[in-house]
């Protein structure tokens, strides 16, 4: 064995590298980022391992590998899963022939995110196993265990990890060598992979009928302790921060959960044991909902949805503490010196002349909205230019755009980034364009995945030929260079294709700063 310092989203990379993966496939999202980057930095050269377009063709292109019998890994954060759940569902109906794990990073509290979604209903949804790991090392065993998991049963495994989790370190205990790589073999029944409804209907009971073979697991286990009138039901992070309030003290019986589905004697045997019971879970209520259907006996069921723990936000070791019985840490407390110092785009960046010119050109007119996208550039909602007017999701920007402007609203603005417009913001134009809208699109292209870390932008060069390809007419296709010395002239393109009656593309291109100061030091 070999001891690694390694985050929660390394020691998932490091795992799968030693299971002998041929490729990961993501699309950049934190909290998951990490475990793509790792493994492009430390894995051998036969995982193939570039970013996707986004993270429905990343799940596309790990189910293709597993079609051919070969091990594959696909990672996303939370609301990437949104992007990805046609495949992924479908993909519990095919089966899979090589190993197959989808990550999935859920960000609690949405330090960068939309919204808190819990992607365990998306494994409930999809009648798949799920495991949860409570430590790195736990993260590291389970690759190797879960790919086992996933040929055994025939199925996709879902792996959840949180924030906390995925960016925390720890010491982990790797094995000096990796398994050997499987070799190129076809499903035994080629029919499964081809989804007509007769076949379908047929791999749809088969699904169903699995589901009882899939609960037990070694990870679930019941822990001893000395006072029968609670018992704690916990699972991933939370176990962490229940153990921490015990501090080696076997105060309640504590059941650990670690994968899914969950056997409801093992939650009913448990239960007999305890007068009441709190869940600590990381996330929503999916835990606490399930034993309230499964237990009939007026049991006192205490977690999120009774208030002993909050029901947005993180979890942390306070808010357990409390739900434990226990006075909360004061050396935890926030300092009220601490002043809040909100993000803001970086000085020289390219967003800010694009705003700068838009603030101007804009103000001549009265009838107009600027509907934003996911990225930096998000950050023109905020002081100094309270600049754009939504954010929904990935590539929202160009349909809301559209459907304003077929509501009648005349001055119609779409803001978006360069790797966003690949992901999901090509097919919102490709319906402006068939519809003759009258939008202006500003494509803001900084040549990378700037708000993740500087990844590649699956468009980078080709943004031009792309809007041409898809129809946006050469003369409203505009290309400028955003610094400060070029404002007027883009106040005038901008202004020209604002009053044009139809769709117009501009796109602002200049390297994101921190990625040109990283290049240039090289």
């Amino acid at each position: 064995m070999r001891q690694l310092l390694l985050l929660g989203d390394e020691a998932v990379a490091q795992g799968a590298i030693d299971a002998a993966i041929t490729g990961v496939y993501a699309y950049p999202g934190t909290p998951s980022t990490e475990i793509t980057e790792y493994i492009q930095k430390i894995g051998n050269a036969g995982i193939h391992s570039r970013w996707c377009s986004n993270e429905k063709t990343a799940m596309e292109a790990a189910l293709g590998v597993s079609y051919v019998g070969r091990r594959s890994l696909v990672c996303m954060k939370h609301v990437g899963l949104n992007v990805a759940a046609d495949a992924f569902v479908n993909s519990a109906m095919t089966g899979v022939n090589g190993g197959l794990i989808v990550l999935v990073a859920d960000d609690p509290s949405m330090h960068s995110s939309q919204n808190e979604q819990d992607s365990r209903f998306y494994g409930k949804f999809a009648f798949v196993p799920m495991l949860e790991p409570s430590s790195q090392q736990m993260a590291y065993d389970m690759m190797s265990y879960g790919f086992s998991l996933s040929e055994k049963v025939g199925l996709p495994v879902l792996m959840r990890i949180t924030t906390r989790m995925a960016h925390s370190r720890a010491v982990v205990n790797c094995s000096d060598s990796a398994e050997k790589r499987k070799d190129i073999s076809f499903p035994k029944n080629p029919a499964d992979w081809i989804l007509l409804p007769v076949n379908a209907r047929r791999r749809y009971n088969e699904l169903l009928s699995s589901q009882s073979t899939l609960e037990d697991s070694k990870y679930n286990y019941a822990i001893e302790g000395k006072d029968d009138s609670m018992g704690v039901i916990t699972c991933g992070i939370g176990y962490n921060y229940v153990m921490e309030a015990f501090a080696g003290e076997k105060r309640h019986p504590i059941l650990k959960i670690s994968q899914y589905p969950i056997s409801p004697e093992l939650l009913r045997e448990f239960s007999e044991k305890c007068s009441s019971l709190l869940i600590v879970e990381e996330g929503q209520p999916f835990l606490e909902e399930q034993l309230r259907s499964i237990l009939f006996d007026n049991k006192i069921i205490k977690g999120r949805l009774s208030g002993e723990l909050p029901r947005v936000g993180e979890l942390n070791p306070d808010n357990v503490r409390v739900a434990l019985g226990y006075e909360p840490n004061v050396c935890n407390a926030q300092s009220p010196t601490v002043t809040p110092r909100p993000p803001a785009l970086c000085a020289g960046c390219g967003h800010r002349d694009v705003y700068d010119a838009l603030n101007q050109v804009i103000a001549e007119f009265v009838d107009y909205r600027i509907f934003s996208d996911i990225g930096c550039y998000t950050l023109g909602a905020l002081p100094p230019f309270r600049a754009i007017h939504s954010c929904v999701d990935m590539g929202a920007s160009i349909t809301m755009a559209k459907g304003a402007a077929d509501a009648g609203l005349k001055y119609s603005v779409a803001i978006i980034g360069d790797s966003t417009f690949t992901h999901s913001g090509m097919t919102g134009l490709l319906d402006a364009i068939n519809c003759g809208a009258a939008i202006t699109v500003i494509i803001s292209d900084n040549l990378t995945t700037a708000m993740t870390g500087g990844q590649d932008s699956a468009g980078t060069g080709r943004l031009e030929q792309i809007c041409a390809g898809l129809g946006v007419e050469q003369e409203h296709l505009r290309v400028v260079v955003p610094i400060a010395k070029n404002i007027e002239e883009i106040k005038a393109i901008l202004k020209s294709e604002l009053e044009y009656r139809g769709v117009s593309v501009i796109i602002p291109r200049r390297e994101c700063i921190q990625t040109l100061k990283r290049n240039l030091k090289k």
